[in-house]
């Protein structure tokens, strides 16, 4: 079996994200099998339908990267219980134009991290709703809601909580078996 590239789209731009710094956690925990690609989605600009006559570079880029992959990870904050304008935009252009959707059969999953109670609950769920319309196979369980404090993941990834770590190391592992399902089945 060959190495699985997985797109990874971070919702937030900010220097110091704890959902990158999740993301890199992922990334320490995954098998050698995964190859994983930092998306970028800071340099979008804001959709607009006259794209679809000809779109922009960046817009161009994002869609042949997410083409490129054969699964998708979005790691998402939550921004008034929703998720992040900057994400839903990079999943609009790369959605676009109607039936040019890069993301369409690939396996995904949706986790985030917060300093609030609710670990960006919210703004997964409604993530998953528009993955489920772009025909994405977003894993089920287990549901990835961080509540996000000092010490409990480091820039580079590394974990500070043994059950944490335990806790991802779970998700990883099913998610590695829900890539190799749904590619298979590809």
């Amino acid at each position: 079996m060959g190495k699985f590239k997985v797109a990874v789209l971070v919702g937030s731009l900010r220097k110091e994200s704890i959902n990158r710094r999740l993301a890199r956690a992922v990334e320490r925990l995954a098998p050698d099998t995964l190859a994983f690609e930092h998306v970028r989605i800071d340099d979008l600009p804001l959709y607009d339908q006259d794209f679809d006559g000809d779109y922009p570079a960046q817009g161009k880029r994002l869609k042949a990267q997410i083409e490129a992959a054969d699964a998708l990870l979005f790691v998402t904050p939550e921004y008034n219980r929703s998720i992040p304008g900057v994400l839903k935009n990079a999943i609009d252009i790369a959605s676009r134009p109607w039936g040019t959707n890069s993301f369409a059969g690939k396996p995904g999953a949706v986790i985030g991290a917060s300093i609030g109670a609710t670990g960006s609950a919210l703004a997964q769920q409604h993530l998953r709703n528009v993955l489920a319309y772009l025909d994405v196979a977003v894993l089920g369980q287990p549901e990835v809601f961080i509540k996000f404090s000092d010490g409990l993941i480091e820039d580079d990834g590394r974990i500070g909580n043994e059950g944490t770590q335990k806790f991802l190391q779970g998700f990883v592992d099913r998610y590695v078996a829900w890539i190799e399902t749904h590619r298979k089945a590809g």
